[in-house]
């Protein structure tokens, strides 16, 4: 039986491909081809720098890339989309850095956008969701008038938040390119940590362009911002402990407010940041001996910065790349004591075309009566790509 079954096969499969061979061109199917589309851009910038303040670090100099990030955009079905940014960096935090001294990679951004309302023109209402590491409500949004690849902007150098954390955010445009709403709900810690205890801070940002259909095209980009950031922060104290009174569960107060005024033009730039913040703290040692107390502090930031091409401003048609920067940035860490850091940086800047730009400028942070920070002077030399 076997012997044949062998022969019928041999018969009719050579039958059955001469058979498929034959059947005409348009019968047969081709396999259709998946195309998903990817928005792939990145920045990358850096610098050479030369510490000229006396002491221990006087005339240290290194190359160093600050940062490189690369950002995928791709749609999710219907009305949405994620974002996932990487950030190549230097490993410097004190312990991780005896196991590696170099650059390594993480997300910054990682979200799922949902557009609920799209806008069918420009200048309608238009409302989106995001959820996953999202965006803070300010940084992000200053980074458009300061250039971050010469220093963090104000807010961020002051140390007042992040720039992104793992939450969930809304952005509501406003008609007529009048503006924005921002608000998020995140966890706190920032998006180079784990959540580390139950409170969820709250933020919003108010954006209004009131000028944006204004003749004088100096105003047009005339920003006026007001940010408010509400959170907490575990007690030291929330496990208890021996000897401990017991747990505190209550979170210390770890809030901002603000008011960024900008505008934001191809020649000119300009930026003025005030915010004040307020953060308690534990003290004593929760001790029958030592009872557990709070200390409340508020800080405050002043900053105002300038960006301008000359050439530019005062003809218009100009192919001069020269830039000018200016910045001075004033923390007061407690505003019931005295001492201050003041920070000046100044600057030349140049556009070797238009995604590309150096920079030779001068950093300095000075402390103020009896701030116990050292000072720093540093020369560099910047760089930056945008593709």
């Amino acid at each position: 039986m076997r012997r044949h079954l062998s022969i019928i096969a041999a018969v009719l499969l050579p039958a059955a491909l001469a058979a498929q061979n034959s059947a005409p061109a348009d019968s047969v199917k081709p396999v259709p081809k998946v195309t998903i589309p990817i928005d792939f851009s990145g920045v990358v910038f850096g610098n050479y720098q030369y510490q000229g303040a006396s002491g221990a670090s006087k005339g240290q100099n290194k190359f160093d890339v600050e940062r490189a990030y690369l950002t995928f955009k791709m749609p999710a079905g219907d009305r949405a989309s994620i974002r996932v940014t990487g950030d190549l960096y230097q490993q410097t935090t004190s312990g991780s850095d005896a196991y590696y001294k170099g650059w390594i990679l993480r997300a910054k951004y990682a979200y799922l956008q949902y557009d609920f309302l799209k806008a069918a023109k420009p200048g309608d209402w238009a409302f989106t969701s995001r959820i996953g590491l999202v965006h803070t409500m300010l940084i992000d949004h200053e980074e458009n008038f300061w250039p971050r690849w010469m220093s963090l902007t104000p807010v961020e150098r002051a140390g007042l938040f992040s720039s992104a954390d793992a939450g969930i955010a809304g952005i509501v445009t406003l008609p007529n390119k009048m503006g924005e709403l921002y608000t998020a709900i995140t966890n706190g810690s920032g998006y180079a940590s784990r959540e580390t205890d139950r409170f969820k801070d709250y933020q919003a940002r108010l954006t209004l362009t009131p000028l944006s259909a204004s003749s004088m095209t100096y105003l047009r980009t005339f920003a006026v911002d007001g940010w408010v950031y509400r959170g907490a922060l575990a007690s030291k104290f929330v496990s208890g402990g021996t000897g401990q009174l017991g747990p505190v569960t209550g979170g210390l107060d770890r809030n901002r407010y603000g008011v960024f005024v900008g505008i934001r033009d191809p020649r000119l730039v300009v930026g003025v940041d005030y915010a004040q913040r307020q953060d308690g703290a534990d003290t004593g040692a929760n001790t029958a001996a030592s009872p557990r107390g709070v200390a409340d502090s508020t800080g405050r930031l002043i900053a105002g910065y300038v960006v301008a091409k000359p050439f530019k401003i005062f003809d218009a048609t100009s192919t001069v790349p020269l830039g000018i920067v200016a910045r001075y940035d004033q923390v007061t860490p407690n505003t019931s004591t005295s001492p201050k850091i003041n920070t000046f940086i100044g600057g030349l800047t140049w556009d070797l075309n238009t995604r590309t730009s150096i920079s030779l400028d001068y950093q300095e942070a000075t402390p103020a009566n009896g701030a116990p920070v050292a000072p720093t002077k540093t020369y560099y030399m910047h760089w930056v790509a945008n593709f």
